[in-house]
């Protein structure tokens, strides 16, 4: 199959068809991967640490197929899935998002090395605001140890999360190409 060139997709119905899937995909996977990280693994942290690494990169990479509106249902799905407090989710992946599009011009071109320590500064300003919302909300400092090991987590997860999203992304590319 190597020497095969993928074919484009017939005109007209199917075309539209195939660019509905391709914009859909970024928020879609994020949501699965949510799902699927939120099962009883015994990582309660895993599906916000997979959150916030999508919702970095597709914003980064794919900004249009990653909008706002994509952003907060993400963000209301991982608010339904841990049990926190309605809008946590919301607002810190919707500030992600932001942060992610204010610094996008700079980090596109970047190394891995670069986009990875700009991730893990937004990663911990997302964590931090997260920790400080559950104390403003439940009126109490919660313990420190589950929002360090979310940011351990959202780091750790990051590199296997982006080798994965990279490899989608330039595929999706080469079919955009080709229609």
């Amino acid at each position: 199959m190597s020497g095969r060139r993928p074919r484009a997709p017939a005109h007209g119905f199917f075309r539209r068809l195939d660019a509905v899937a391709r914009a859909a995909f970024p928020a879609t996977s994020c949501a699965v991967l949510m799902v699927l990280a939120a099962s009883p693994i015994g990582l309660p942290s895993a599906m916000a640490a997979v959150a916030l690494a999508c919702v970095f990169f597709w914003s980064l990479f794919r900004p249009a197929s990653m909008a706002p509106p994509y952003v907060f249902a993400l963000g209301l799905l991982q608010d339904m899935l841990s049990f926190s407090p309605p809008g946590i989710g919301i607002l810190t992946l919707l500030l992600l998002h932001g942060a992610t599009l204010r610094a996008r011009r700079l980090l596109a071109r970047q190394t891995f090395l670069l986009v990875w320590l700009a991730f893990c500064g937004m990663a911990a300003g997302a964590v931090a605001l997260g920790y400080f919302l559950q104390a403003l909300l439940g009126l109490r400092l919660p313990p420190a140890m589950p929002a360090l090991h979310l940011l351990g987590l959202t780091i750790g997860f990051y590199p296997a999360l982006a080798w994965v999203l990279t490899r989608l992304h330039r595929a999706m590319q080469r079919a955009e190409d080709l229609a």
